[in-house]
């Protein structure tokens, strides 16, 4: 039986209170679940009309299952029980999660960082067979990624074909290349749900039944929510939750999304795609901030934050200022969320479905990637970092002295966003600066590992409020990785991406300071050091607010 539990103070509960009586008025729980797509505006309703699948996704995937699972057993006869799953945004986060939560082996390789991607080559290749999700059929890091795995299949005797698994949208050129080419398997998922409302279709389900789900369980526990979710009662925790995030009112744009017992791996960073992307857009929107219990932002009062915390069903939970709580499984979590900004984005005026900025950092990168032209000069070396940063830079003369410049483009409605470029496995532990940061600057603070960001908050802090200063972080790699039949290695792509990012922010009229580690481990470590110097970061005790990322 589904449980879900919702409760709420502060301006979480004012919200509810304020936009309720509206929204079962409009009838916008069932109209959802009926596909309206007038309940956005004018403007949103061709993109609404081919975006709505997700609401009967759970029923609509059911057929998929025994197909996944007789692969997966086909697949454990021939030897293979590693999977690796190449795919970006809403294609790896949600089998991230769904597969975390349940406590099994899936190797999420969304990054294009060279020792990342070696690191995922040389682990029981023998092994290994591939998900290779992308809706488009032409996303540039998963059909890098393809190609690295594909040739070192075929240098180590094995089948290649064999080995490779697609999941695209039906009709995309990957389906038809990869039919074409005989590989595997080939899952086409609905092509009118988007990739980040995509958990409960062939893309969080494949790779997630394939590494050992129980994703019977999961669909049959999303049918179960859905039907609580089309219904136009006050008890609707969707319709609550959905006036928390977008109808607050001056609106708290910092939601600051706060694991607490709830016990699903990493589904904050999950929910931050789905949020900022459906939100960030027309120079509105609101930030997820994904943090601890014990985060700065949780008790700090700030009047543009409201805190969700993410409990334990049988949690005694205690909330004070503008928090909420929500409990409940993973799948019924996913369901109730993509309702709630469904629902926010009405609230905000705004159409949830589309990502109208997401393209500018990808031709940027391209372009740079065609023309390869010289890196631009840093301003000044300090140590193992190269910095890298606008006229606000002032009289800076070390990467503290470019930090604390940077700290003071930040407004008093502002944020800091920190951007770090390569190996996330690796490197986790350099999250705990987000913490830090968030203590010094009193600010909410975001940590995003690139370029999966650029496919998650990359919406919001190009079309959302002009708020945010920019701190990037690129690290010089011992090794490059060079892509089959294509003119540029993994190393040089990471750079684009980063470099082609920072352009378009800059263009936006955001502050960003560059800081590229010349050797990792000692501009890490100096890099952490730089940070608890700061004034009011030292002692704050925290982790990192999400180690599972």
């Amino acid at each position: 039986m589904t449980t879900l539990s919702y409760d709420a103070a502060g301006a979480a509960r004012s919200a509810h209170e304020q936009h309720l009586p509206a929204l079962l008025e409009d009838r916008v729980a069932t109209r959802i679940f009926a596909k309206d797509p007038t309940l956005w505006g004018a403007d949103a309703e061709s993109e609404a009309s081919v975006r709505l699948g997700w609401v009967e996704a759970a029923t609509v995937s059911q057929p998929l299952v025994q197909d996944i699972l007789a692969l997966r057993d086909e697949l454990h006869a021939d030897g293979v029980t590693r999977i690796v799953l190449c795919g970006m945004g809403g294609s790896s986060l949600a089998p991230e999660v769904i597969a975390g939560t349940a406590g099994v082996e899936l190797t999420v390789l969304d990054s294009t960082d060279p020792e990342q991607v070696s690191a995922a080559l040389a682990d029981r290749l023998a092994e290994t067979a591939i998900v290779v999700s992308s809706k488009s059929g032409s996303t540039l890091e998963t059909d890098s990624q393809r190609r690295v795995f594909e040739h070192a299949f075929t240098e180590a005797g094995l089948d290649a074909k064999s080995r490779i698994i697609i999941v695209t949208d039906p009709g995309s050129p990957l389906d038809k290349s990869a039919r074409e080419a005989g590989y595997r398997a080939v899952f086409n998922a609905d092509p009118n749900v988007g990739g980040r409302y995509s958990a409960l279709t062939a893309f969080g389900l494949v790779p997630s039944g394939l590494a050992g789900v129980d994703i019977q369980a999961f669909l049959d526990e999303a049918e179960e929510t859905a039907e609580i979710l089309n219904e136009d009662s006050e008890d609707n925790i969707g319709l609550a939750l959905g006036a928390a995030l977008g109808g607050t009112s001056p609106l708290r744009n910092k939601i600051v999304i706060a694991e607490d017992g709830s016990g699903i791996k990493g589904f904050a960073d999950w929910a931050e795609q789905l949020i900022a992307e459906s939100t960030g857009k027309l120079g509105t929107g609101v930030l997820p901030v994904v943090a601890g219990p014990h985060a700065p932002e949780v008790t700090s009062g700030a009047a543009d934050v409201l805190v969700v915390r993410l409990v334990a069903a049988d949690a005694d939970v205690e909330l004070s200022g503008d928090q909420a709580a929500i409990a409940g499984g993973l799948a019924a979590q996913m369901m109730t969320w993509e309702f709630a900004t469904a629902v926010a984005g009405r609230l905000l005026g705004i159409n949830p479905f589309d990502q109208p900025d997401v393209e500018a950092a990808k031709v940027a990168a391209r372009g740079l990637l065609d023309a390869q032209p010289e890196p631009t000069p840093a301003n000044f070396t300090d140590g193992a970092i190269e910095v890298r940063g606008g006229d606000w830079l002032g009289g800076a003369g070390s990467a503290a002295e470019a930090v604390t410049a940077l700290l003071g483009q930040l407004g008093s409605d502002g944020y800091l966003s920190v951007q770090a470029y390569f190996d996330r496995l690796s490197y986790a532990p350099l999250e705990g600066v987000r913490d830090e940061l968030a203590a010094a600057t009193g600010r909410p603070v975001t940590f995003g590992w690139g370029p999966r960001f650029l496919h998650s908050t990359g919406q919001f802090h190009k079309g959302g409020p002009a708020i945010g200063v920019f701190l990037q972080v690129t690290a010089a790699s011992a090794t490059d990785l060079s892509i089959p039949d294509r003119p540029f290695s993994f190393g040089e792509l990471i750079s684009a991406q980063a470099a082609g990012d920072a352009q378009v922010l800059s263009e936006h009229g955001r502050p960003v300071l560059r800081l590229h580690l010349t050797d990792r481990a000692a501009g890490v470590a100096q890099l952490q050091q730089l940070v608890r110097s700061l004034p009011g970061a030292a002692g704050t005790g925290h982790s990192p607010s999400s180690p599972e990322s």
